[in-house]
């Protein structure tokens, strides 16, 4: 892991920092914000930003949003620092670390953010296929494309992939393709110069260049313009990049891995996505099936989400009653894993006991989860059924069906034509024309009051 620290290096920082060292992090230093910021401009990137609470925090958080890089910050700071500690947290610092330092501390932190990067939690067999092509694939340089409904984690397992890969101690680069504005898409992807363009006041190393040695990640793909695209095929195929208002070729050695939770292959068919790129991508395809195909795993990451914001908010343990479990495992979860997340993050807070029911669990437009499984269940049968008389149709002629529907009706009356009619939407003088010719075909037609004796 690498972690960036943020202020003047003496006395209790520079205990933090031997810490993170002793605890297998990668530690680098700046005394200023500015210098932090252009250390990650220049390509110098970091995993965990350790910032002195006296810095200026939220400055240092606005010039990361301006930059678009997304790196967890954490203040420390001596406990004194109580206000100082509340405004770098409210300006967007994930935690506060007061000092001086404790040695576990610092170790749980690490832990924390390097965890967050693997982790991946499954027990079903369909995840399981999945995560075992992974595991065999990773060692390798082969780019991987991983599909799969939104939601389903695909970052999650491309987190995987490069923490059980040769290069896990090199950085692991995201870019959400769909994110960034087109028009800055590829300065983010390549860099730029000075003065390439308006606004660009100083060399922006891009995440090529910043990823050379680990993996890039290339997160929705599917969005991204199709002129770009070919840029991006140069830059796999030949590993050389060009800056935007560059002058020469820059090397990068990296793998990538890209995510789509479109099908590519109709993509290429329809003219947005370039078919020698797809090639270039697809070497491996790890398909993430939906959360209600693996229904083995809704459990399992129901308990881990359950425990894990009943921790982060401070309340007592919590734990999911037998019809909770059951309606959880019911619903068919179209937000996939990030909606049984954020399900489960609002129940824990809504629960006012220490077992989680069914009641508890409300979807934002405040249904809830019984109701919601219900609905999925009928929704279902009347799939079911809808398919069942489309096939029972197919191979028939339409004047057969049309025969068949206007009899059963004139069932359903009693020989009632007027009625019969009106259920039709047809006139009683049509009506009458048809069952003339039913008759005269010989077919049984029933009289008024009666029905047809079907066998």
């Amino acid at each position: 892991m690498r972690l960036l620290i943020i202020g003047a290096l003496e006395g209790q920082l520079s205990e933090a920092t031997v810490m993170a060292i002793n605890g297998g992090a990668k530690v680098a230093h700046a005394p200023s914000v500015e210098i932090a910021l252009a250390a990650l401009r220049a390509g110098r990137g970091a995993d965990l930003l350790l910032c002195d609470v006296l810095m200026d925090i939220a400055g240092l958080i606005s010039g990361l949003e301006a930059e678009r890089i997304a790196i967890p910050v954490v203040a420390c700071g001596v406990e004194a620092n109580a206000a100082a500690a509340v405004n770098a947290i409210r300006a967007g610092a994930k935690e506060y670390i007061p000092l001086p330092p404790d040695a576990e501390l610092i170790a749980a932190v690490i832990a924390a953010v390097a965890r967050e990067s693997s982790d991946f939690l499954f027990r079903d067999p369909a995840m399981q296929r999945v995560v075992r092509m992974a595991d065999q694939v990773a060692p390798s340089d082969a780019s991987i494309l991983i599909t799969g409904e939104s939601g389903t984690g695909k970052e999650v397992i491309a987190k995987y992939v490069h923490a059980r890969s040769k290069r896990a101690n090199k950085p692991f680069i995201s870019v959400n393709c769909a994110a960034i504005p087109e028009a800055l898409l590829e300065s983010e992807l390549f860099g730029h110069e000075k003065g390439a363009f308006t606004g660009a006041v100083a060399r922006r190393i891009g995440k090529f260049e910043e990823a050379s040695g680990g993996t890039l990640l290339l997160d929705e793909i599917s969005e991204m313009d199709v002129r770009l695209q070919a840029k991006l095929l140069r830059a796999i195929q030949e590993r050389l990049i060009d800056r935007v208002g560059g002058g020469k070729p820059v090397p990068v050695d990296i793998r990538i891995l890209a995510t789509s939770n479109r099908n590519l292959s109709e993509a290429v068919r329809e003219g947005s996505f370039r078919e020698d790129l797809l090639f270039r991508l697809n070497v491996i395809n790890l398909k993430l099936p939906a959360l209600r195909d693996r229904p083995g795993d809704i459990l399992a990451l129901s308990e881990h989400f359950v425990a894990k914001y009943a921790k982060a908010n401070g309340l007592p343990t919590r734990t999911l009653s037998p019809d909770a479990c059951d309606a959880l495992i019911k619903a068919p979860w179209p937000g996939n894993v990030r909606e049984l997340e954020n399900t489960l993050h609002r129940a824990v807070l809504l629960s006012s006991g220490s077992v989680i029911g069914p009641d508890a669990i409300v979807l934002p437009d405040g249904m809830g989860l019984t109701e919601v499984a219900a609905a999925s269940s009928l929704s279902a049968q009347l799939a079911q059924t809808a398919q069942t008389m489309s096939a029972a149709l197919v191979g028939r002629t339409v004047a057969d069906v049309e025969r068949d529907l206007i009899l059963d009706t004139l069932d359903h009356t009693l020989g009632n034509r007027t009625h019969a009619a009106n259920i039709l939407g047809i006139s009683i003088r049509t009506l009458r024309n048809k069952l003339n010719q039913y008759a005269d075909e010989g077919t049984n037609v029933p009289d008024p009051g009666e029905r047809r004796n079907v066998a």
